[in-house]
């Protein structure tokens, strides 16, 4: 979002002083319509009632569409809909009928209420369904959709005995068609009205807006939704808020933090996690860990590992697959190996990452012996790697001289769709130059051209290198002249 997200003097923070609006104050006028039918004409309330809830299934469609060819108001379907609140699969169907059949030009009155019994009834993913189809029917006056869809949700909320969450509904459906802004003002408006969010809307509020707009975003909405700040502690959440947050709460806002590269916003929140007393999982000491390990302090992810372990925590294999990396960037193969063998003797599989880790410590190491027994042994599991740990297996292989080992790596990853870096090209192509396979070295850089990749200097050098070995001097002599026209083309450019 362009703008600030959250105000320092806003609704969420104000104090009990304040008056309350409760819910029932908006319900009086929640259907303003009051057009009666003529005198002659049937009631069109109380007569599709009884059809719907008297008439046999096949017909009940057929009489209403034959009594009613003109169809109904959104206030007429409203009323309708009332009467079937307690029946909230028919009063679906009665929905999709006049919808299918035309016979009803639904505003976002009509939607609150089917919404609200839908709610009332757990049929939570009907009604997201709807509150999406609501929000994207056209504003009036130039008023975003939701914000007119959450006061007629308040105004009508006591008429149909609806439920708290319908409103955690409503903000979810923003979420996910990104509507964050919308999702925030929701939530203040919710909380202004003392209504709290469940701690699972909290969450996907927190997580969306770090993911779109930084941790530090995320961060602020946390603190405004669980009413920190502003005088306010972390440990005054439990006083201040009826909602507090849990342990997903602090996992997404340190998994955001370390996305970003902020590691000691990770340990800052971890520190509030245990000051407002709440317990962190596996997932929370996994993504620490993690942070340890990107600034080189595996000791301390290693003792973080063991704590968990002293809890009563069982790591996981993300808690596994953290370590065994950290491990690995630090040399400690043979530790990373223990944890290998650890992991697998508690019977959680390993992962393609498990995999990828170990390959690249060996190739760390330059035990690509090693690499190599790793790498069957993850395609044995159909495992495919990442180009970036095909690049390692290619480089540790051409190391070794073991150029051939390293092309029919190439090959394998091509079959399985895994496409080589620019980088596995350039090491094969030096490789098979320096063992004289010229024609095989030309192969793979036609590939690699028609893979979009550029010949640079050291793959030119490779060739000319290669064709002197052999004594061609006339390919030795075009290709440098290749080299000063690509270099004048360059330098023109």
């Amino acid at each position: 979002m362009a703008t600030q997200i959250l105000k320092t003097h806003h609704v969420l923070s104000r104090t009990s002083k304040e008056p309350l609006i409760p819910l029932y104050f908006f319900s009086s006028s929640a259907f303003p319509d009051t057009t009666s039918p003529p005198s002659d004409q049937p009631d069109p309330i109380s007569t599709v009632t009884s059809i719907l809830t008297h008439n046999r299934s096949k017909s009940r469609w057929s009489t209403v569409l034959t009594l009613f060819p003109s169809g109904f108001t959104p206030f007429q379907f409203s009323q309708i809909t009332l009467q079937l609140k307690n029946n909230p699969h028919l009063a679906l169907r009665f929905f999709l009928f006049t919808q299918h059949k035309s016979l009803c030009n639904h505003d976002l009155s009509s939607y609150s209420t089917i919404i609200h019994i839908l709610s009332r009834a757990r049929l939570k993913t009907r009604a997201r369904e709807l509150i999406r189809l609501a929000i994207r029917t056209p504003g009036i006056d130039n008023e975003p959709t939701h914000f007119k869809l959450f006061e007629l949700l308040v105004k009508t909320y006591n008429q149909c005995g609806s439920a708290p969450f319908v409103f955690d509904l409503l903000v979810k459906s923003c979420l996910q068609m990104k509507r964050l802004d919308g999702s925030i003002e929701i939530v203040r408006m919710l909380m202004s009205r003392r209504i709290s969010p469940q701690v699972c809307t909290c969450n996907a509020l927190i997580s969306e807006v770090s993911k779109c707009c930084g941790a530090s975003k995320g961060y602020e909405v946390y603190k405004e939704v669980f009413v920190v700040g502003n005088g306010e502690t972390e440990s005054d959440v439990k006083r201040v808020s009826k909602v507090r947050p849990n342990v997903h709460t602090f996992n997404a806002l340190m998994l955001c933090f370390y996305r970003e590269g902020l590691l000691e916003k990770v340990r800052e929140v971890w520190c509030v996690m245990e000051s407002l007393g709440c317990v962190p999982n596996s997932y929370s000491y996994s993504v620490l860990m993690a942070a340890f390990c990107e600034e080189g302090k595996v000791r301390e992810a290693e003792d973080l590992w063991a704590e968990m372990k002293v809890k009563g925590l069982e790591p996981d294999i993300v808690a596994f697959n953290t370590l065994i990396d950290g491990l690995c960037q630090s040399g400690e193969i043979i530790r990373a190996e223990e944890l290998f063998t650890e992991m697998e003797l508690n019977g959680i599989k390993a992962t393609c990452v498990t995999y990828e880790n170990l390959i690249n410590g060996y190739c760390k190491a330059a035990d690509i012996n090693s690499a190599m027994l790793i790498y069957r042994d993850m395609c044995r599991k159909d495992f495919r790697p990442q180009s970036l740990t095909v690049e390692l297996l290619i480089r540790g292989l051409c190391d070794k001289g073991m150029v051939l080992e390293a092309l029919e790596i190439m090959k394998a990853m091509r079959e399985v769709g895994v496409c080589p870096t620019g980088i596995s090209y350039e090491l094969l192509i030096k490789g098979l130059c320096v063992d004289g396979k010229m024609e095989e070295a030309l192969k793979l850089q036609a590939e690699m051209v028609g893979k979009g990749f550029k010949l640079n200097l050291e793959i030119y050098d490779a060739f000319i290198d290669g064709y002197l070995r052999q004594g061609n001097e006339e390919m030795v002599t075009m290709l440098r002249k290749e080299v000063l026209e690509t270099h004048k083309e360059q330098g023109g450019n």
